[in-house]
């Protein structure tokens, strides 16, 4: 029977650099998957069906809800997402442990369903240096990158007080922080970075 594997749930502000971490880690460990989730919201350029977001409408959306195939859901600047059950499931009775993408309020609702899900927080060593990585974007306008910082701040206050985290990574350098999280996977999954395997 196959070892069944774990969850780790990634939380971050726009900008901590999260995703850039999850891919880099994703190179390093096989047995890692990403968790798909579903929206309402169109695809942008570049996302595709299954590899970015499973994309639905209102009401193939709603369907979901109503017959329980969503561990949680969220609406989120008027559009719905939501993490589909199955293909979790499926994936740990595989032996592949799963890092998931959830905001700090997600992760509430994930953690009534699985309580037993590694929190792993990723914060901006501080909302200065958050404010000069979201300009450097270029890609939003001085009053989103205004409300982005009122976001974060509100999420890291309350991921502090109330949500369940067992590790908080500060993305300070890239590197790093991929060495700290490389380090943290080793010990919570038993098993090396692909890297070491190969030699």
């Amino acid at each position: 029977m196959a070892e069944h594997g774990k969850l780790i749930v990634f939380s971050a502000p726009s900008g901590a650099g999260k995703s850039s971490l999850k891919d880099a880690l994703m190179k390093r460990f096989p047995k890692l998957r990403y968790s798909v989730s579903a929206t309402t919201r169109p695809p942008r350029p570049g996302e595709s069906e299954g590899d970015h977001y499973y994309f639905k409408t209102l009401a193939e959306f709603k369907e979901m809800i109503d017959r329980n195939e969503l561990v949680e859901h969220m609406q989120v600047h008027g559009n719905f997402y939501g993490t589909p059950r199955a293909p979790i499931l499926q994936a740990l009775q595989q032996g592949f442990s799963i890092i998931l993408d959830l905001d700090v309020y997600g992760k509430v609702n994930f953690d009534k369903a699985f309580p037993d899900a590694l929190g792993i927080l990723i914060a901006p060593p501080n909302l200065e240096e958050l404010e000069r990585r979201l300009i450097g974007r270029q890609s939003d306008s001085q009053e989103t990158i205004r409300i982005r910082l009122q976001n974060a701040n509100r999420e890291l206050d309350f991921a502090y007080r109330e949500g369940k985290y067992e590790y908080t990574v500060v993305n300070d350098d890239f590197n790093r922080a991929l060495e700290e999280l490389t380090g943290i996977l080793e010990r919570e999954l038993g098993t090396r970075r692909m890297q070491e395997h190969s030699k």
